[in-house]
């Protein structure tokens, strides 16, 4: 099993596969490497090279006590792209992935990097405050950590439905694809599950949004009812300067499952 211990001893996890440029995925809360097996496998038989990482408290990777912020998971992945000494490499975040993303080029900047993909993610804000008036409403995020300290398994169980868009009519979602979303949740620490919580919805990332200078495509899907497209996909793409934006018409939340096909030749035309 391929792994890198970082500066404070968490051994972080991740797959590596294929040669060529490479592209390194962050995946969404509370999911792990796994979620990205459709575009792993498929930018890899085209020619990338493709990394994946467990971000900690997720996976397989260690599960400590503190570190579930967005600074410490920046440093995590900039000592992952270090140590494996990545060069002109491509960076995809999926949602809360998207603001590890976001924070990695506000502290670290683009030396490494050539471009960069935001798919369904959390920035610039999620949650509704005073200088963020059109944000999701707190109570949200208070629900989903109380509905997880009171049956993790039945919460996950409700919310993957909504997350890939199985609860709209006429969806094609298989319950195979519920169950391994629910099995990847569950792999992940209750500790890191909650403190994430926190960290994607009330971190802010306008500052690191100003701070791209390389091409970046965002995407998104008009139907996502766990990240709405107007407080961040649509939001995001105004604030990054020349960002390519594509929406996908009636597409989820989960749409690197449900619209694989489409995700896969957007980011195979992006990283060409």
């Amino acid at each position: 099993m391929a792994t890198f211990t970082t500066p404070d001893g968490v051994e972080l996890y991740y797959k590596d596969w294929g040669t060529g440029r490479p592209v390194v995925f962050s995946h969404g809360w509370p999911l792990n490497a796994d979620m990205w097996e459709y575009q792993m496998n498929f930018l890899a038989e085209r020619g990338f090279r493709c990394i994946a990482h467990d971000r900690r408290g997720f996976g397989r990777s260690s599960q400590p006590w503190n570190g579930y912020d967005y600074d410490t998971f920046a440093a995590d992945l900039h000592g992952l792209i270090e140590s494996l000494d990545l060069k002109d490499a491509i960076l995809v975040g999926f949602s809360m992935g998207g603001g590890e993303v976001a924070r990695y080029l506000g502290r670290y900047g683009s030396a490494r990097i050539a471009k960069v993909a935001l798919v369904g993610a959390v920035t610039p804000l999620m949650i509704r405050r005073p200088d963020h008036p059109d944000g999701v409403d707190p109570a949200v995020f208070d629900g989903i950590r109380a509905g997880i300290l009171d049956d993790r398994p039945a919460f996950f169980d409700g919310f993957g439905p909504v997350f890939a868009g199985a609860n709209r009519p006429g969806a094609t979602v298989s319950r195979a694809i519920l169950n391994w979303t629910q099995m990847l949740a569950l792999q992940a620490g209750l500790k890191g599950t909650l403190d994430c919580v926190a960290a994607f919805s009330e971190t802010d990332f306008r500052t690191d949004l100003t701070k791209f200078d390389v091409p970046t495509l965002v995407v998104h899907g008009d139907d996502d009812q766990v990240v709405p497209l107007d407080v961040t996909g649509r939001a995001a793409a105004a604030a990054i300067k020349g960002a390519q934006f594509k929406v996908y018409k009636g597409a989820p939340h989960a749409l690197y499952v449900t619209h694989a096909d489409q995700l896969n030749q957007d980011l195979l035309a992006f990283g060409i």
